[in-house]
């Protein structure tokens, strides 16, 4: 374990590394018994939205990381002062400390990069820390001459030159009193996205880090909305229901300003989704039978007019039939009066006369008695 002092730390040539000369995440900290917890409910269930909704388009999951009231340690010349953020974002390191750990605490000279974007929720005991020279407040005294740059600093904290402080800060100031939040994200830490958001008035202010200061970014007063445009990635007030509270939040939307999904909500969706199309399956089945029911009771019905069609035909065969068998029996009973008749002394003529033969009639009796 590394000592924790507030002094300079030598070097030697070549320099050894932040892992064998400063303290660790091990070391520092992570928190502090003397301090309040988190100011209101608000505090804990925001960052969760902001985290679960946060979507990157240039960063795998692996590759970011957020958190909320994580020590974050800032200076290496004052190694024990840090900040709080009540929500950040660091890209281009890795999810877990050392591709293997949960992090204790954020130590910006051990890890890859400082935050990226830090969102704070202003309450009254905080704002004049978490807005520095642009609180009212602070505007006002620097108006009639005076310097204000934060209030009381959490645990302690300090910045970046050669010997870890930023330009401009003095040693015997820098040493005796650490700054305030903007000061920190804006000289030390270089946080290119400030947000600040008044939950009680739904402001949301952005700060952007421009040549080394701060400059703060207009936003529609009716329809705040940030677009972070090297993140692809945008921040606005949603009036919702999270966590069984409807109220006003801050969460990330896409370019066309949709609002992207928690985890939750993903997975809603996707048993939505599934439930709809066992629907359509189910549909899709019962039209598939009914469809099949059909052409069989179509086929039954073209088998049964076949059926018919065929029993008609054999049935007029069979009238047919029936009236040939009638027609030759009739027609022999007359031929064999006719010869009956014949038999009695009459002469064909007379037979003809008494029977109504025909012509025919009469040559089939002549081809009888021939």
């Amino acid at each position: 374990m590394v000592p924790i002092t507030n002094s300079y730390i030598e070097q030697v040539d070549p320099p050894r590394s932040p892992q064998e000369t400063l303290p660790t995440m091990y070391d520092l900290p992570s928190e502090d018994p003397e301090e309040p917890g988190l100011p209101d409910e608000f505090h804990d269930l925001q960052p969760q939205l902001l985290s679960r909704t946060l979507r990157l388009t240039r960063y795998s999951r692996d590759q970011y990381f957020t958190s909320s009231d994580l020590n974050v340690y800032y200076d290496r010349l004052h190694p024990q002062w840090y900040k709080r953020c009540d929500w950040f974002l660091a890209v281009g390191v890795p999810r877990l400390y050392n591709q293997t750990e949960l992090r204790r605490s954020y130590v910006t000279w051990i890890e890859p990069h400082p935050p990226y974007v830090v969102i704070e929720f202003l309450s009254v005991g905080t704002e004049l820390e978490d807005l520095g020279r642009f609180h009212p407040r602070s505007e006002g005294e620097q108006a009639e001459g005076g310097q204000a740059e934060g209030g009381q600093a959490e645990g302690g904290q300090a910045g970046e030159t050669e010997g870890g402080s930023p330009a401009g800060v003095a040693e015997s100031e820098a040493a005796t009193k650490p700054p305030g939040k903007l000061q920190v994200y804006e000289e030390y830490l270089r946080v290119p996205h400030y947000l600040v958001y008044t939950r009680l008035s739904q402001q949301l202010r952005y700060f952007k880090w421009v040549g080394g200061r701060y400059q703060e970014q207009s936003l529609n007063a009716n329809n705040p909305l940030v677009w972070l445009d090297d993140l692809e990635i945008g921040l606005g007030i949603w009036q919702g229901m999270f966590d069984e509270a409807a109220v006003a939040w801050l969460r990330w939307c896409d370019r066309q300003g949709n609002w992207l999904l928690t985890d939750t909500e993903q997975a809603e969706l996707a048993q939505e989704a599934a439930v709809e199309l066992a629907e359509q399956e189910r549909l899709a089945r019962e039209r598939a039978e009914q469809l099949a029911e059909t052409e069989r009771l179509a086929r039954q019905a073209a088998e049964r007019l076949v059926e018919q069609e065929r029993l008609a035909r054999e049935q007029a065969e069979q009238w047919a039939e029936q009236e040939r068998l009638t027609r030759e029996t009739a027609q022999n009973q007359l031929l064999q009066a006719a010869r009956n008749l014949l038999a009695t002394g009459m002469d064909r003529d007379q037979v003809a006369a008494v029977l109504g033969l025909s012509e025919e009639q009469l040559r089939l009796l002549n081809g009888a008695s021939s």
